[in-house]
């Protein structure tokens, strides 16, 4: 009956150090998206002769592509990486640009309920033709875990993830 007991407290605790590591991955896993999506939309910026940009929001992020002959910021059309990414809802982000922390609008739907801007979006995040990248970083974590995942992308294009809060 005791060795019963300590099989069970056994596989208990490695079903809850399973699921903590899953929250984990799932944040790591967004910060490591969003930097193969910039370096990708690097590349692009600098193979077209496009200005592309980043706009974020609580809940995610969507690309557009400057139309010059608009002129203004347009959704890329017929991109299939470059899409609007909703993060799952337990995950957070934070954007610094600039030294600032930015608000970030609560999600896409409030944008298109109203009309938009007579400028159109705005995104925060511009990546270039000349390969530059507004400097900033995002931060994604979870409410239940206290960790992070902070992407910190350069002027130059240079991009790095750092874990903080978490033990290796």
């Amino acid at each position: 009956m005791v060795v019963v007991v300590i099989i069970g407290l056994f596989a208990g605790a490695a079903v809850l150090s399973m699921g903590l590591l899953g929250s984990d991955r799932d944040v790591e896993r967004e910060a490591f998206r969003l930097r193969s999506l910039l370096t990708l939309l690097r590349e692009e910026a600098l193979m077209q002769s496009r200005d592309f940009g980043i706009l974020f929001t609580d809940t995610g992020y969507r690309f557009y592509a400057y139309d010059y002959q608009m002129p203004g910021w347009v959704v890329p059309a017929g991109e299939n990486l470059f899409v609007e990414h909703d993060l799952d809802e337990a995950l957070n982000v934070e954007l610094r640009v600039e030294d600032r922390d930015l608000v970030l609008d609560p999600g896409f739907e409030a944008d298109e309920g109203d009309e938009e801007s007579e400028d159109g979006p705005e995104p925060q995040i511009m990546v270039l033709s000349s390969g530059e990248i507004t400097p900033f970083e995002a931060s994604f974590n979870r409410d239940t875990m206290r960790g992070r995942y902070t992407l910190k992308a350069e002027l130059d294009g240079t991009i790095e993830i750092s874990p903080d809060g978490y033990e290796r």
